[in-house]
């Protein structure tokens, strides 16, 4: 398990499928949310807090999708108290209920405003095919290069279902990346700042 703070009020979560299996869970019952994925929830709160300081404190959202060979990445995101509420309702939003709503793909999880994820690429053949296959979804991209490597900075408001379509196709040829886009930023070299993928596919067509 691996734990990244994205912004102030927001987590990304890495869960290999190992960890997984240790656990006695398989990659359907994710989604079920029984107990022992609810105790899974729990543990990654806890090293949430323990890692990077993040503390749930009232109404949080949750968004999950897997990947072929990565295994499964959660977004946790603290929802701002609802101004008026009074502390039973704030206490009744902050109970076991948001664990039952964990990896639900119901309406309620499916938005991704603000969300990013970086993939790594050492083939640069690689990056250009994937950007060729990715063309479609107009989804808005930045190049970096970094430690030897390119990394494809994805930022959109993708939903769920797309979101989980795109990184599937990034992780059949690069890797989920641990770079933050901050850190790409202030210390990668900016190759493409933006529609890296429009960009790519003009200059190195197939």
């Amino acid at each position: 398990m691996r734990v990244e703070r994205i912004a102030r009020d927001k987590v990304r979560i890495f869960i290999s499928y190992d960890d997984l299996e240790e656990r006695g869970i398989d990659r359907d019952e994710i989604w079920h949310n029984g107990k022992k994925v609810q105790d899974l929830f729990w543990d990654m709160m806890e090293t949430a807090y323990m890692e990077v300081g993040f503390e749930i404190a009232g109404p949080i959202s949750v968004e999950a999708f897997t990947m072929p060979t990565e295994g499964v990445v959660v977004i946790v995101t603290r929802i701002p108290s609802i101004p008026g509420a009074t502390s039973d309702e704030s206490d009744m939003e902050d109970d076991d209920d948001n664990a039952t709503t964990l990896f639900s793909r119901e309406p309620g999880f499916q938005s991704r405003a603000d969300s990013y994820m970086v993939f790594s690429f050492s083939d640069f053949d690689d990056l250009v095919f994937v950007c060729h296959t990715l063309l479609p979804y107009q989804i808005n991209t930045s190049l970096f290069y970094y430690k030897d490597r390119y990394e494809l900075l994805i930022a959109d408001a993708l939903d769920s279902e797309r979101w989980q379509l795109v990184a599937s196709i990034l992780s059949e040829y690069g890797s989920v990346s641990s770079s933050t886009e901050a850190v790409l930023k202030e210390y990668g070299k900016t190759v493409i700042a933006e529609n890296a993928l429009e960009a790519i596919v003009q200059r190195f067509p197939l």
